[in-house]
């Protein structure tokens, strides 16, 4: 029953019924917006193998390198919205 499911005039008709159903002003449109967001998934893809690849090398067994734990941030950091609008900025200050 499904053996040859997909023939060329099945293609045909499905075609068809596309460009009835979108018209052919907008199919040009989606075509070039799947061809961007087609590029942006390859770029992206290859990015992230790209890290991953460098991630791996950097990290290589054996070595003894550790990544250095960011530095903290303590209470007395963090300052609320009346100390900045308070402060004086340095060049102005005379």
């Amino acid at each position: 029953m499904l053996r040859n499911g997909l023939e060329p005039w099945h293609l045909i008709v499905v075609a068809i019924v596309v460009i009835v159903l979108f018209g052919s002003k907008k199919l040009p449109e989606a075509a070039r917006g799947l061809g961007k967001s087609m590029r942006i998934l390859k770029s992206e893809a290859k990015a992230m193998k790209n890290d991953d690849s460098s991630t791996t090398a950097s990290a290589a067994p054996g070595s003894s390198a550790t990544p250095a734990a960011p530095e903290a941030i303590t209470p007395s950091d963090i300052k609320t919205s009346s100390e900045a609008v308070t402060e004086e900025p340095a060049s102005t200050a005379k």
